[in-house]
């Protein structure tokens, strides 16, 4: 895990609360037990219309969110079980740390031991 310093980056805002580990990480694709490919899966269930096609109203389908390494999110990010794909799929996509102003306790701790910064604000 590479030490984090200083993180240089533009900020994803994603004013929703009460974001869980499933929605962050759909259970169908917690199959495996490697980290690669969950980057793709993130927050799968808003990010892809039935079709599979990227949904464009959704805020990390925005040509703004591109390269982001920051995420702000609502109140109670990663609330939920205790999967540690979440973690896992948010820093597959790039994004190094989460600002948020709670977090539910368990993705808490499995973040920090995952090397993504967590921040409560």
């Amino acid at each position: 895990m590479e030490p984090i310093t200083t993180i240089t980056s533009r900020t994803l805002v994603m004013p929703r609360s009460d974001v869980d580990t499933d929605q962050i990480i759909p259970a169908r694709f917690l199959r495996t037990t490697t980290r690669e490919g969950l980057g793709l899966q993130l927050f799968a269930d808003w990010r892809y219309l039935p079709d599979g096609k990227p949904n464009p109203e959704f805020e990390l389908n925005k040509p703004s969110a591109q390269g982001c390494k920051v995420l702000v999110a609502g109140d109670n990010f990663g609330c939920g079980s205790s999967r540690e794909h979440a973690p896992w799929a948010l820093l597959q996509n790039g994004f190094r740390a989460i600002i948020a102003p709670s977090f539910g306790d368990i993705f808490y701790s499995n973040s920090l031991n995952n090397g993504l910064v967590v921040i409560r604000l």
